[in-house]
């Protein structure tokens, strides 16, 4: 245990002054197991220290082939290795001086501290995107393709609770909750299913009928009478489910409205009519677009950004089926993918395929200097890529 007057002579065979030092001077010594293998520092920021202060917790998660990712309740944060080149030392219960009572005292004060641990190195925490693209291909495994048919049982393999995709999928349960919403995911049985592509589009369009043949607008589908009528082809639930997925439910008089979505519900439409075909020719495909969808609702090509692609160089002009969430959910991969497709993009077609994978203040414009070269092409900008991309 060093004294005060040893640490004084330290000072003077180092030439430090010891009144430019800390009142208080820490004497380090080993404690018995002192290991660097035993801890492991982790950096965290305003946001996610208050949120540990209020009791909350933050949670790891990744399987043995993918990148670990740290979640709080609502954001993803991605867990990186940064060395250091300072040892940094573990000293249980130390106090800076400024926590020290020692600003009135004139005399040095000399504290012992053991050293528990070492390392070089620390967790750095990033917030990032929830890495949510393998639930849609989890939840596709087993699809909901309706009611089981009397004297069947219904498959119930590879369906899955929300602890069991809190454990599968890279992402908050407030995140993954938004995502679920997003990809019309259902609870059936306590599980979280998808509907089957073909059984959805079926209630859709009884729905669509339904509004048609009964002369409503679109802005006021009864929930009552949609159960009434089509009740006894699909269970309610689902009809229910349906309307939820395409419109905004309200109150009026004491009843249960739904305003249908424009976009939505057109979008739907067009899918199913570019499901089975390579290309179609674009100015046939809007006439019949526009014939499918029901009357009130206007389709137009803006309603398919990030699911169709149109061909303005081709002769006839043509679209095709390309949505966002078939694509690489890695940003290098997903621009390396989409210069495979088409060497050249313009501005307005590439933004609906990247701008999913816009971080925190992040726009589409540094991901394209970024990761894409621009031109000029007969007066348009146009970008392809910074390498040779094989095909």
């Amino acid at each position: 245990m060093r004294t005060v007057e040893e640490v004084q002579a330290t000072l003077e065979i180092a030439k430090l002054k010891e009144e430019e030092m800390q009142k208080t001077i820490h004497c380090l010594s080993l404690g018995e197991n002192v290991s660097s293998a035993d801890y492991c520092l982790m950096e965290l920021d305003d946001t996610l220290c208050k949120h540990i202060e209020a009791g909350n917790s933050l949670v790891i998660r990744g399987d043995k082939n993918e990148h670990a990712v740290l979640c709080s309740g609502d954001k993803t944060y991605d867990l990186k290795i940064a060395d250091t080149s300072n040892l940094l030392l573990f000293l249980p219960g130390c106090k800076t001086p400024d926590q020290l009572a020692s600003s009135s005292q004139e005399r040095t004060n000399l504290v012992h501290a053991q050293v528990w641990g070492f390392c070089n190195s620390y967790w750095e925490v990033r917030r990032r995107r929830p890495k949510v693209k393998k639930l849609l291909r989890v939840l596709r495994e087993n699809p909901y393709q309706g009611p089981a048919l009397a004297g069947q049982q219904e498959n119930t393999e590879n369906t899955y609770t929300m602890d069991d995709l809190l454990e599968t999928i890279q992402a908050s349960e407030e995140e993954l909750k938004k995502h679920l919403k997003a990809i019309h995911a259902c609870q059936i049985n306590g599980c979280w299913r998808v509907l089957d592509s073909d059984y959805e589009m079926k209630l859709l369009g009884h729905l669509t009928q339904l509004v048609d043949s009964e002369s409503w607008s679109c802005n006021k589908v009864p929930l009552g009478s949609c159960l009434e009528e089509l009740g006894p082809l699909e269970p309610g639930e689902m009809i229910e489910h349906c309307l939820n997925c395409y419109g905004t439910r309200y109150m009026e008089n004491g009843d249960v409205l739904y305003a249908l979505d424009e976009a939505k519900v057109c979008q739907a439409t067009a899918l199913m009519l570019l499901k089975n075909a390579v290309k179609f020719n674009l100015r046939e495909f809007q006439e019949v677009w526009q014939q499918s969808v029901p009357d009130g609702l206007s389709a137009s090509l803006d309603q398919l950004k990030s699911v169709a692609l149109v061909d303005r160089t081709s002769r006839p002009e043509t679209i095709c089926l390309l949505q966002v969430e078939d694509l690489p959910e890695d940003t290098l991969e997903r621009f390396n993918h989409l210069f495979t497709l088409r060497e050249k993009w313009t501005e307005e077609d590439i933004t609906p395929y990247i701008v999913d994978l816009c971080g925190e203040k992040q726009t589409t414009g540094a991901l394209l200097t970024k990761y894409a070269r621009s031109s000029m092409q007969n007066g348009v900008k146009v970008f392809n890529s910074r390498r040779p991309i094989a095909t």
